[in-house]
């Protein structure tokens, strides 16, 4: 650092825990080197007097030191005799764009330094408050003040015999100069440090005058008492003019005092002078407030161990999210397009009529023999079902007293929609795949009937191969040119395609099936290892369907049926049904209705969401089932 400052000094430590637990990590401030930044008093940034000098960042061992001058202004003047007076002593900068992460301050602008009565900490710390002369904070996410709560360190230069810099004058309070004459030391090739440090000034002290600074550090915790050891009472001396023979206040005052119960002894005021000695250029502050720090470690390990259910001192629960409970729910998609997509019939008792003209071999149209008698064509088969309505409800009850409790969020409204999202999904269940309970509580299957499980004359169950695909595709070497989910791809669009072409039902449908066969499907791959469909889209352009609607409440259903005799298990892959083939029926009154009742005798509110319908596909051959043959599997 260059000569001819006015003081020079610590503006920031790296690497010291301050008593928040934060930590200024080292070079975050190294970026400044060489920078030029105002000079002020005690953050004044109110008026233009406030400002004193300027002063140099230097980094230094991943901290920063300052080099300030005065500005000749009365302000200036009246700091700077104050500063050479020892009156002021500490330091502080004022920083902002800081950036932190685990309570290490990683990267900073300082904006200026600051003379200050006392710092908050021996190293620096930052609590992202901004600091007001009044002692009242704001807080500031994006800017702080940082306090060294060093000593302002004034060095005298002792340059080397071979030294060509012109000696440094320092001026003293009553405005005389001294000029300071080189000092010839020996040249020593590990140590090139040119500043004379506190170890080189204590090695010079007697026995008396260690014990004053023994003395001084005892009077730092408590002042009033007696000095501890048997040290001789020396005088400590503020200036020519001021005597006293003890010490009435802390030489180290800080804005907030530190609160301790150690009573540091003579040896105590030794072993700090030993840390001034190796720690950060020699500040007996510094020092102090390390051996404290350690002092107040070890008293609280051992305070809290002398808690008893500790526990009850931890702070209460907060939930994440206020109000009513998130709900945990299976896929809720696809019941809403079911429930949009049926056909909504203002009439509960559906009767459906078809006259089946498929087979026209005896009403094929005949030709005329002149003189023969002509005859009737075959009879006419009419198809016809009725399908009555069912009710179906949900009941739910809440007890008052719980109603009045629960005061963040309405239960009684929260109790509503779980249970109409409940009868919805169980509507959806029962239009497409049926109730899959057995018992008075399940819903009649003959009121609503379920498409899977309805009859071959309007639900064709189509079996799918994998077997015999992958045989179809390369014989018994299979598994050495194709992948079984590239087999599965194939088995599924071939008996789906093969099955539309018996499909009559009006327009073009949907494909309901699990997320595992679609995900299955799409990652189908060539022999090249290139993915045969990229996106949902390519793949139901190769289905040939509207749209692939996937439910998760599919997984693993399986429905018994005779074939040949024997008893055979099926599993569901996927329903293709176009959704306005299936009537759901319901006359005035039997929509969804929402009752409610409360019951004195249990002080409970109780809840009734009933419907009363019908359901049924109206069409012969609307719908494909696909499944998979798992008999032997069991």
């Amino acid at each position: 650092m260059g000569n001819h400052y006015d003081f020079a000094g610590w503006a920031t430590r790296a690497d010291m825990r301050c008593s928040d637990g934060r930590t200024i990590a080292k070079n975050a401030f190294a970026h400044q080197d060489g920078a030029r930044v105002p000079l002020v008093w005690n953050h004044n940034h109110a008026t233009p007097d406030g400002v004193l000098g300027y002063g140099i960042l230097h980094s230094q061992d991943g901290s920063m030191r300052v080099e300030c001058f005065f500005n000749d202004t009365d302000s200036g003047v009246n700091a700077k005799k104050a500063v050479l007076h020892g009156d002021i002593t500490a330091l502080s900068i004022y920083a902002n764009h800081l950036k932190e992460q685990a309570k290490t301050v990683l990267h900073g602008m300082i904006r200026e330094i600051s003379l200050v009565y006392a710092g908050a900490n021996p190293g620096a710390f930052i609590d992202s408050l901004v600091v007001h002369g009044d002692g009242s904070t704001t807080e500031d996410f994006e800017q702080g003040i940082i306090y060294t709560g060093e000593s302002i360190e004034l060095y005298s230069e002792v340059e080397h015999a071979d030294s060509e810099s012109e000696p440094s004058d320092v001026e003293h309070a009553d405005g005389e100069s001294e000029e300071k004459k080189d000092e010839e030391q020996p040249k020593d090739d590990d140590k090139q440090d040119d500043k004379e440090t506190i170890e080189d000034v204590l090695n010079t002290l007697n026995e008396k005058q260690k014990n004053a600074v023994a003395y001084v550090i005892d009077n730092i915790v408590n002042p009033d008492d007696e000095p501890s050891g048997e040290s001789n009472d020396p005088e400590v001396k503020h200036n020519s003019e001021e005597e006293e023979t003890e010490m009435k206040r802390n030489v180290f005052d800080q804005e907030t005092e530190t609160k301790t119960d150690a009573v540091l002894s003579h040896a105590d005021g030794m072993e700090i002078v030993k840390l001034a000695k190796s720690y950060g250029g020699g500040s007996l502050k510094a020092a102090y407030q390390v051996f404290i720090d350690q002092k107040k470690d070890e008293l609280a390990h051992s305070a809290a161990d002398n808690i008893q259910n500790i526990s009850q001192l931890f702070p209460e629960y907060k939930d994440i999210k206020p109000g009513a409970p998130e709900l945990l729910t299976t896929d809720q998609g696809w019941i809403g397009k079911v429930l949009a997509k049926v056909h909504k019939s203002p009439i509960s008792r559906i009767r459906t009529r078809q006259a089946d003209v498929r087979d026209i071999t005896n009403r094929r149209a005949k030709g005329y023999k002149k003189g023969t008698q002509k005859t009737d064509t075959g009879s006419l088969p009419i198809l016809s079902r009725t399908t009555d309505p069912v009710t179906v409800y949900i009941r739910s009850k809440l007890d008052r007293d719980d109603i009045i409790d629960i005061t963040d969020f309405d239960i009684v409204a929260y109790m509503y929609d779980l249970d109409r999202m409940n009868l919805n999904e169980e509507l959806a269940r029962q239009i497409t795949i049926g109730d899959g309970r057995s018992g008075d509580t399940a819903i009649d299957g003959s009121k609503i009937r379920p498409i899977w499980l309805d009859n071959d004359m309007y639900c064709m169950h189509k079996t799918v191969d994998i077997d015999a695909m992958r045989t179809e595709l390369t014989g018994t070497n299979s598994t050495a040119n194709f992948g079984e989910n590239y087999v599965y791809a194939e088995a599924i669009i071939q008996s789906l395609l093969y099955a539309r072409e018996k499909y009559k039902g009006s327009g073009n449908p949907d494909l309901l099936c699990t997320p595992h066969m679609v995900n299955v499907m799409l990652l189908a791959r060539d022999l090249n290892g290139r993915r045969i469909y990229d996106n949902v889209n390519e793949l139901k352009a190769a289905l040939n369907v509207n749209e692939i609607i996937t439910a998760e409440q599919y997984e693993g259903k399986t429905r018994t049926a005779t074939v040949d005799g024997t008893e055979h298990t099926f599993e569901l892959l996927g329903l293709l049904v176009n959704f306005a083939d299936y009537s759901l029926g319901a006359t005035k009154g039997g929509e969804i209705t929402h009752f409610t009742d409360f019951d004195i005798n249990f002080n409970q509110e109780v809840s009734l969401l009933e419907t009363r319908c019908s359901g049924a596909l109206t069409r012969p051959f609307s719908a494909i089932a696909l499944e998979m043959d798992v008999t032997d599997e069991g």
